[in-house]
């Protein structure tokens, strides 16, 4: 009786590893927020559209998010919530990906953790997209490889476009600090607070949270450094693609931005919609796409609240969250951007003539970097370097400045399919990489070949990122350490492989560095994609930034 008994115990046992991993039982977790069911992927648990906020919707649109009552019973979590409403992308684009549907009730997180997380790293990603597109639930953001190398992964959902950074004098007037905008990132805020309250029951640590994002993510980063609401809320930071340009102020226009506010009420006259709450009673599909017709154009707000003052400024003082950073860029960041590069003047003798006038004692700096000997690599190369060169080796010093540890990365990589596209190394190509999502990339992304040298460098990054997360140092086993940036501007350069160095691209920072503080002395002028042959005249004989 005992031998039948433990036989069909082991057949059991054999049954059970021969199951696929779905049919293992879906996993359900009680969080403080309330008990929730989610999905087993093998050895990782995904939890999706799992609410962090009450919805900004109707008479509540143009708020703080609200803090969610507790949910009773189990809720499904076994699909992705609805993305914030966003206008279409622009016809042909490589980062268009299919979204099921759009909500202003959007403010949804997903979470992959490994099925034994305990006190894990924390890796919460905020999506890229202008500020404009883009959702959490995106293919080529799918946590499940990372949360298999012991991180509970986090994608988040946050206010796009109109509905996410609107400032107006009428919403000022509304609120109890008298101001603004920043909506979407107040929800990144919210999602971060949840995080806090909540990730332990799914097996994460939250007080070791690393918050990361790329392109539009990274600026939010950088918000999210200089936001004092946010400080407390992460221990370590990554920036992809981050620009640290100058930003639109609550009512000032001290660096030629017009006052957020003033954005607002002109928006509202050209939709004919000249109140809020007409505004409000707007369709919000419809409204978003009026807007963007419009030209309006999302960023922060500095409004002396949510973002204390301009992040260069932030940064310069050493305000910032003293948090470790990994920041990077990549080289062909303008190949997919095209429209941030002017056309190429006609000859290298305009090119010469039109540097010269701009940038003045500064020119010949210029154009040891930028030749005119091939004129359209140099109109790619400024914009990529004005705006995201310098901006993440200037993160890497001033981290490095208060006495945390940075480490700065660049991007150098290409593969056939995007190399017949003329896109070696673009904007973004490098997410699927620290995902380990090849395959899962939007329909119009050029096809990353699964080879071994893909998978390779795929492996190394991976490693680096989640090494980062757990203990704010790239130490990844059997790959070339990475030095902090503190020690001989040190690089790490993702080709084929990993390649240690130093001085990415020697002059670049201090030149562009130099060109910003001008810029901000004199006042009056944007520091953005104005830059190289479309740049205003910098001013002579400012002091330089220190």
């Amino acid at each position: 009786m005992i031998v039948a008994i433990l036989r069909l115990a082991v057949v059991a046992a054999a049954l059970a590893m021969a199951l696929p991993p779905a049919a293992r039982g879906a996993p359900e977790v009680e969080a403080p927020a309330g008990r929730v069911r989610g999905e087993a992927l093998g050895e990782v648990n995904a939890f999706k559209g799992v609410p962090y906020a009450l919805p900004p919707t109707g008479q509540r649109r143009w708020r703080p998010p609200a803090e969610a009552p507790r949910w009773t019973g189990v809720r499904d979590a076994t699909r992705f919530g609805a993305t914030c409403v966003q206008p279409p992308s622009r016809p042909g684009s490589l980062y268009a990906d299919t979204h099921r549907s759009m909500s202003e009730d959007c403010l949804f997180l997903n979470i992959w953790a490994p099925a034994d997380a305990h006190a894990a790293p924390v890796f919460v990603w905020i999506h890229g997209g202008s500020l404009v597109t883009g959702a959490g639930s995106e293919g080529i953001y799918d946590g499940a490889r990372l949360a298999r190398r012991g991180m509970v992964v986090v994608t988040l959902n946050y206010r796009l476009g109109v509905l996410g950074y609107l400032a107006h004098p009428q919403l000022s007037a509304e609120s109890p600090d008298g101001v603004s905008g920043n909506y979407g990132l107040l929800d990144q805020i919210a999602a971060l607070r949840w995080v806090q309250r909540n990730i332990a029951a799914f097996g994460g640590d939250p007080a070791n949270v690393t918050v990361a994002g790329e392109s539009a993510g990274a600026l939010s980063v950088m918000y999210l450094m200089a936001a004092p609401q946010a400080r407390g809320l992460f221990a370590r930071a990554i920036a992809q693609s981050a620009y640290m340009i100058s930003t639109p102020e609550l009512r000032a226009s001290p660096h030629g931005d017009p006052p957020a506010e003033a954005t607002g009420v002109a928006l509202g006259r050209k939709l004919q919609q000249r109140s809020i709450a007409r505004l409000r009673a707007m369709d919000a599909e419809k409204l978003t796409w009026a807007a963007a017709l419009a030209g309006y154009a999302p960023f922060g707000t500095v409004d002396g609240k949510v973002l204390p003052r301009q992040l260069v400024d932030v940064f310069d003082r050493g305000e910032q969250a003293p948090v470790p950073l990994l920041a990077g860029f990549n080289e062909g960041e303008i190949r997919s951007l095209r429209f941030l590069a002017p056309p190429p003047p006609p000859d290298a003798e305009t090119y010469l003539a039109l540097i010269r006038a701009k940038y003045g004692d500064l020119a010949e700096d210029f154009l040891k970097l930028y030749p005119p000997a091939d004129l359209a690599q140099s109109v790619l190369a400024t914009p990529r370097d004005a705006l995201y060169g310098w901006t993440a080796e200037r993160l890497a010093a001033k981290q490095t400045a208060i006495g945390q540890p940075a480490f700065l990365y660049y991007f150098d990589h290409g593969y056939p399919a995007a190399e017949a596209l003329g896109l070696h190394a673009f904007h973004a190509s490098e997410i699927p990489y620290i995902f380990g999502t090849m395959d899962r990339t939007p329909p119009r992304w050029p096809a990353v070949p699964d080879t071994a040298r893909e998978t390779g460098l795929s492996e190394a990054m991976a490693a680096y990122w989640t090494a980062f997360a757990r203990a704010g140092a790239p130490d990844a086993p059997g790959q070339p350490l990475w030095r902090p940036y503190g020690v001989d501007r040190a690089v790490m350069t993702f080709e084929d492989g990993p390649k240690p160095s130093a001085h990415v691209r020697p002059g670049m920072y201090d030149l562009h560095e130099r060109a910003v503080c001008r810029r901000r002395v004199q006042g009056g002028i944007p520091w953005r994609w104005n830059v190289g042959v479309v740049s205003p005249p910098l001013p002579a004989g400012t002091p330089d930034c220190r």
